[in-house]
């Protein structure tokens, strides 16, 4: 449904529904059946979020994926896994972390990306951490690399990402590197992996905010502290229908992009002591909120599904995920 202005000319949409192929991964297509799937869903951006899913960064790959998605209407964004060179998800043997990203830098330009999606790592590094050691690894990184991005008019999207930091981290990890050129990619379930509502997530972020990936969490209270499960959109209890609101009044014009994970549940057992040792750095206003969700939380059960129709269930719950949000923003 399209809204209309007062002169009766159809308005703008909020925001631009986009597909993290992460979400449908099970499929194993062809960049260009990923494509033909998410026009029929009539999404206006592809995200392929990690290398896998694109095919190749071959020159030739990337230059018939622009321009079959050009043909589709959607435009894409392309991004890869860590660029931290002391994170324990990063690849050292795809180079060291500056070629890496300059090797993505001119893969997006080629396939038509605006932005490189990157993530610092994962929660594995904030045991021992500090995550403060990560954060200033990855600033040097993306300072070492400035000038290829400006010259190529690429901008850096840093994601929020499996739990490595909360939102104010990533602030001023975007604000040592130099917010000219780098941003986030917004993302609405990690936050509750980090002890952090969504919501002051997207309050903290909201000005640095180049795209995004969206999806529910069910939290709940456990003996020893939270659980979190990922669910479809509309089936958690973080007010998901607000955050995207807000996302769209915040941010008009990005991509909101639905990153559907059925998954969990994952515990946090923040009763125990000793779990503090990797969440030291969290701060008691912030956790405060996240508290008060588990505590009006329920248990949450996900079925389980035999992994032969993995593919087709992934496919389910992100059309239903995507019908939700076009209902609740009139898409």
């Amino acid at each position: 449904m399209v809204s209309q202005t007062a002169s009766g000319q159809a308005a703008a949409a909020p925001v631009k529904l986009g597909i993290d192929l992460f979400s449908i991964r099970s499929s194993g297509w062809t960049p260009f059946q990923y494509l033909d799937y998410c026009a029929a869903q009539k999404a206006k951006v592809v995200h392929f979020s990690e290398i896998r899913f694109i095919g190749s960064l071959e020159p030739e790959n990337l230059k018939k994926v622009r321009a079959y998605a050009e043909s589709k209407g959607i435009e894409v964004e392309i991004g890869m896994k860590s660029i931290c060179p002391t994170s324990k998800m990063f690849e050292a043997k795809e180079g060291t972390a500056e070629e890496q990203l300059a090797r993505m830098i001119g893969s997006a330009k080629l396939v038509g990306s605006k932005i490189v999606r990157c993530v610092l790592g994962s929660a594995e590094d904030r045991k021992p951490g500090p995550i403060d050691m990560h954060i200033e690894s990855m600033v040097t990184v993306l300072r070492n690399t400035r000038s290829r991005a400006m010259d190529a008019g690429i901008r850096i999207a840093v994601e929020n990402h499996a739990g490595d930091m909360q939102g104010w981290e990533l602030r001023n990890l975007i604000e040592a590197a130099g917010k000219d050129f780098v941003g986030a990619c917004l993302d609405s379930g990690n936050p509750c992996w980090t002890l952090e509502d969504p919501h002051s997530t997207l309050e903290q972020l909201h000005p640095y905010v180049l795209t995004s990936h969206v999806r529910d969490s069910a939290v709940w209270r456990t003996p020893n502290g939270a659980a979190v499960s990922w669910v479809r959109m509309g089936e958690g209890n973080v007010n998901i229908d607000e955050y995207c609101r807000k996302y769209a009044a915040l941010c008009p014009g990005k991509a909101l992009s639905m990153e559907c994970i059925v998954m969990g549940p994952r515990m946090f057992n923040y009763r125990e002591p000793k779990f503090w040792d990797t969440y030291h750095d969290v701060p008691a206003w912030n956790f405060e909120r996240f508290a008060e969700i588990a505590e009006k939380g329920r248990p949450y059960e996900i079925a389980r599904v035999d992994r032969s129709m993995a593919a087709q269930r992934e496919r389910e719950d992100l059309e239903a995920s995507i019908a939700h949000v076009r209902q609740i923003l009139n898409l």
